[in-house]
């Protein structure tokens, strides 16, 4: 992320903020801002107790509920989005955020090697996008990433 200089990310899946730290350090020498959203109080607890422990708490927008209802009162514009949570979910978040991206993007979805079955429809749905360009990189339990190149919002 701090290559490509995203400066508005959006995370679906905090769980206990491992990959929130990651993306926080990251984006903080940028003046960047994470939001990230968790359904369960106590991943939630544990991600900002985790993110408070290496300064990084100023950062990150923790946001608590369901993914679609967050996104939904979300304002948006995000220039990245990390997905990491309920793979059922990714096709009506892709459609919900797509009016809340740049017009440079970029989208990365986990898991995409270790649930084949369940990551399907939302890669049917990024290919059915022609604005964007898909990979599937095979690293760690594979990653799906997705750009649409453009001029910054």
């Amino acid at each position: 992320m701090a290559s490509s200089r995203r400066k508005q990310i959006l995370e679906i899946g905090t769980s206990n903020g491992y990959s929130t730290l990651c993306l926080a350090a990251a984006v903080r020498p940028y003046g960047g801002q994470i939001t990230s959203i968790e359904r369960e109080q106590a991943k939630q607890d544990q991600a900002r107790q985790h993110l408070q422990q290496v300064d990084l708490a100023a950062v990150v927008d923790l946001q608590l509920g369901e993914a679609m209802a967050v996104v939904a009162a979300l304002a948006g514009p995000f220039d990245c989005v990390f997905f990491d949570a309920d793979r059922s979910e990714y096709p009506a978040l892709l459609a919900a955020l797509l009016p809340k991206l740049t017009a440079d993007c970029l989208l990365v979805v986990d898991n995409v090697l270790s649930h084949p079955e369940q990551i399907a429809p939302y890669l049917t749905a990024i290919a059915a996008l022609p604005e964007f360009t898909h990979i599937v990189v095979s690293v760690g339990k594979g990653l799906s990433i997705a750009y649409r190149a453009g001029n910054s919002a």
